[in-house]
């Protein structure tokens, strides 16, 4: 058994380490902050965090918090020492206005995504653009932004902009996560195999005469609706019609569909040829 048991222990070892470096790539991505903006001592800070990207909605959920710097806060930069308007790009559902003198407290905002369809899914795309300028009075003032992302269904990069009068802008990209993408992948693959198990359990039944095999028909016939239910299980939920299904599902289910058909006419067919050979 040592022979076998070494390049086992050697495989484990190995997917576990490839595995441990993919979880760890992924999470430093996660982790990362990107900061763009003025540096400037009197300013307003802006953390915005993707919270949750809607593919079907083709929107994503941003929260925002605001934090006047220098002399334009006041309380440690919890409130602003005038009216605070933060105007926001093309992209995002509306400005943010806060008061003067008042705690600011953390908003949520959405922004329209453009460029992909999640028919593509889960090689769809998506970009769009996010900016902040900031008026404190009434008079311009500088912005920093930090863009972070917490969804982990999606991978966003964010590339600076050219920007003027204090504003911060960035590109967003994003894509499937990687460990997503894997995960799809990995679910076509099985599609595939399940297809091609039962395509030979009914090759072998159709040609060897086997007659109405009930195990069979039963292992072939659950093939087909948990196939289904594995599919529905696919992260992000993506529509019926994307590429998903139609590189793997479609196709398995309609070879299982197919093969459960062939074994039952095969085999009705065998039965009756066996009774009428019996009859006196």
């Amino acid at each position: 058994m040592l022979p076998v048991l070494i390049p086992i222990a050697v495989l484990i070892l190995v997917a576990v380490s490839v595995g441990s470096w993919l979880q760890f790539t992924e999470r430093q991505a996660v982790d990362t902050v990107r900061t763009v903006g003025s540096a400037a001592a009197d300013r307003v800070d802006v953390e915005a965090t993707v919270q949750h990207v809607d593919a079907a909605a083709r929107e994503l959920l941003l929260r925002v918090r605001v934090t006047p710097r220098g002399r334009l806060g006041e309380e440690q930069g919890s409130a602003p020492v005038a009216d605070l308007n933060l105007q926001t790009s093309a992209a995002a559902l509306g400005d943010l206005t806060f008061k003067a003198h008042q705690r600011i407290a953390t908003r949520d905002l959405q922004v329209a995504i453009s460029g992909g369809s999640i028919s593509d899914y889960p090689f769809d795309t998506y970009e769009t653009d996010l900016g902040f300028g900031a008026l404190l009075g009434g008079r311009q003032v500088p912005v920093r932004m930090m863009f972070s992302n917490n969804d982990t269904l999606f991978s966003v990069s964010a590339t600076p902009a050219p920007s003027r009068h204090g504003t911060a802008v960035v590109v967003l990209d994003l894509s499937r996560s990687g460990s997503l993408l894997v995960f799809a992948v990995f679910m076509m693959v099985v599609m595939w195999a399940l297809a091609a198990a039962v395509l030979i359990g009914a090759w072998y039944l159709t040609s060897r005469s086997k007659g109405l095999v009930w195990p069979a028909l039963a292992w072939m016939a659950a093939t087909l609706f948990a196939l289904s239910a594995f599919r529905n299980n696919a992260p992000g939920m993506p529509p019926i019609g994307s590429a998903m299904d139609w590189i793997a599902f479609l196709w398995a289910e309609s070879i299982i569909a197919l093969c459960v058909i062939a074994v039952v006419v095969t085999g009705v067919r065998t039965a009756l040829r066996t009774d009428d050979t019996h009859q006196p």
